[in-house]
């Protein structure tokens, strides 16, 4: 059986093969969830979001990348730029990205979203605790960078991180550009840029 998943008219969808099983009448549930859902998050998913974003980063740098008002800034000004991965109906992972126009990020672009963009600024990856060590973090990034290939305009994604996660991005295709002029408390980073060029495709074996 395959079976579509997309939410968003915005966003391409994917789709997942899936067993055949024979399911006991007395079991069945009348409302049933799809098992593996990507889609845009919206306004709704704020609350989800933040909570998986402050369990993440704030156990280990103490730093928000994003506080809960600039989540929902971000989903109601461009969730067309962001992509959430829930299972059974739960967020499980996400990303969060906004508009920018320039060559490089500057401090402004942690809170600004540039309409009609031809770079996308990733602001979070997140992914919930009881998920992590299965490889969705990568999974997530390679959809969110196919998904983007299909959005009209853009051009290259780019973002900051810290110096140990530049190999993980170094994977997925970012280049690094070098320091960045970006700093949150005593945080240092390093700014990585990917290239949109070429055609998105359907990943195989992808594990989800």
């Amino acid at each position: 059986m395959t079976q579509q998943v997309s939410s968003s008219p915005s966003l391409k969808p994917f789709f997942l093969r899936t067993p055949v099983r024979v399911v006991n009448p007395r079991h069945q549930r009348r409302h049933t969830l799809p098992a593996s859902e990507f889609r845009n998050l919206t306004p709704e998913d704020a609350i989800s979001v933040f909570e998986i974003e402050r369990e993440a980063f704030v156990s280990v740098s103490g730093e928000c990348p994003l506080t809960l008002d600039e989540v929902l800034n971000f989903l109601s000004q461009c969730p067309e730029l962001s992509l959430g991965w829930f299972e059974e109906g739960q967020l499980v992972a996400f990303i969060i990205g906004s508009g920018w126009d320039k060559e490089r990020l500057a401090q402004e672009a942690m809170t600004q979203h540039v309409p009609e963009p031809h770079t996308v600024h990733l602001h979070v990856l997140s992914v919930h605790r009881h998920c992590r060590q299965q490889g969705k973090g990568s999974i997530l990034l390679w959809r969110y960078l196919q998904y983007l290939r299909c959005v009209p305009g853009l051009r290259r994604a780019l973002l900051v991180c810290e110096e140990f996660l530049v190999p993980f991005y170094g994977k997925a295709g970012f280049k690094e550009k070098g320091p960045s002029a970006i700093s949150v408390g005593n945080l240092c980073f390093r700014e990585m840029e990917y290239l949109l060029g070429g055609v998105a495709f359907a990943r195989r074996n992808s594990g989800c």
